[in-house]
């Protein structure tokens, strides 16, 4: 069998390390890939991830078996549908029903629509109305969301009204996020534990992975700018299994009838990133494929062939599938260029890594790329160092040991991802 799989960051290559793993899978292509994918899969780095006449000019060229799609932007602009069209068996929603992160405003009115739990919200087409708006609630903490893709970044919470005139006029009047800030969605302030769940579906059935917890903030205690994650643990504490029940009755399946009732049927990676609030669980954001860097800690507790879940959903008959998770813990810290997520230089040579790994740990490689046969920084988020460990405490262990043996001029990291895991699980 072979995959075509689109993209180039850490998620992609973690859903590649984990379609190696299945027997069936002969050859893996990825376009546009990156410098450490290049070492999993036959890399294509002409072909971009939005270029969807392309990518099916090229599943057609290596006569692909299976297409994954997987990050936002291809979704939202229809590449599986095109991809469907040319009678291509793909894993990844249609347009339709992508438009649940593709737009914020349509997935908060979804929520209204079907009372699915979320924070109380009003939209704008206006900045000197959503200022107005913000000024007359003076409630703080404020959030101001771009209603389109922002690589992960068009959240802003902001502290006081100075911070929230900011974010209105950076977003609606500056345009930091192009198009995606021609609306925006001004948000109650949820507080709470965060838990990010990703969760395979067929429009009919759906199964959550094992949960996560992200690290937004770029620096250490949740402070500095919000990025497009700084990394990850799983499991997550906080998510019980009484927890567990109250979302898939009153989350997940309502929002796969909303979206069946919709005529937008959603087929691949639904990700709920969920507040757990002293009024119960609400969702903070629907995302429409695997999250970045969450997969890179779900993945690798994967028992079950990816290749059969993704045929299954592709199928509609993932309720037949019994799909397996090892009960270790999986930590993942990301090595990012000092500046991140503002600006920071590219090419910085990197040291420490063999063939692109590291014995003891898996390093998935986000923003890497080879030049004359050296490995060098290309993005913002660089590394995801991974580890697994029979607690989280052991996997956090491997994965920052594993940390300080790889170098780049400027590197950066937190150095407290999972301290809040940690504290939880002794709290119990």
């Amino acid at each position: 069998m072979k995959v075509l799989v689109v993209g180039g960051g850490g998620r992609e290559h973690a859903l590649i390390k984990k379609i190696k793993e299945s027997p069936r899978v002969e050859e893996i292509a990825c376009c546009p890939g990156n410098g450490g994918i290049s070492y999993d899969a036959k890399c294509y780095p002409d072909i971009s991830a939005t270029d969807i006449p392309g990518v099916v000019r090229l599943a057609e060229k290596i006569k692909a078996d299976f297409v994954v799609v997987a990050p936002d932007d291809p979704l939202v602009m229809g590449m599986v549908d095109e991809l469907n069209k040319a009678g291509f068996r793909t894993f990844g929603p249609t347009a339709a029903a992508a438009i649940i992160e593709g737009s914020k405003v349509f997935s908060k009115e979804l929520m209204q629509r079907y009372s699915i739990p979320t924070a109380d919200y009003k939209v704008f087409d206006d900045s000197a109305e959503a200022v107005a708006y913000i000024e007359q609630k003076n409630e703080f903490p404020a959030v101001i969301k771009a209603d389109g893709l922002a690589l992960g970044k068009g959240v802003i919470i902001a502290e006081d009204l100075g911070a929230a005139k900011a974010a209105v006029k950076e977003i609606m009047e500056d345009k930091v996020f192009g198009a995606s800030g021609s609306k925006v969605v001004v948000e109650e302030f949820l507080t709470g534990p965060e838990v990010s769940v990703l969760a395979f579906t067929d429009g009919k059935c759906v199964k959550p992975m094992v949960t996560s917890m992200d690290h937004k903030r770029a620096l250490d205690g949740d402070k500095g700018p919000n990025t497009g994650g700084m990394g990850t643990v799983s499991p997550n504490p906080y998510y019980t299994s009484e927890i567990a029940e109250e979302c898939m009755q009153t989350i997940f399946l309502p929002t796969i009838n909303a979206m069946n009732k919709e005529g937008r049927t959603f087929k691949g990676c639904l990700y709920f990133g969920l507040m757990i609030t002293p009024k119960g669980p609400k969702v903070i954001e629907y995302n429409c494929r695997f999250g970045d860097p969450e997969t890179q800690v779900v993945l690798p507790r994967l028992k079950t062939d990816i290749m059969d879940i993704f045929e299954a959903i592709e199928s509609e008959t993932l309720s037949e599938l019994n799909i397996e998770w090892s009960d270790d813990a999986c930590a993942c810290v990301i090595i990012a260029s000092g500046g991140y997520p503002k600006s920071y230089p590219k090419g910085l040579e990197i040291s420490g890594l063999t063939n692109g790994q590291l014995s003891g740990v898996t390093v998935y490689h986000a923003g890497t790329a080879l030049k004359d046969g050296k490995l060098v920084t290309s993005g913002g988020r660089v590394l995801g160092v991974t580890a697994l460990g029979r607690d989280l405490k052991e996997a956090l262990d491997k994965a920052y040991a594993a940390v300080d043996k790889i170098d780049f001029e400027n590197k950066h990291f937190r150095k407290d991802i999972g301290a809040r895991a940690l504290a939880a699980i002794k709290n119990g």
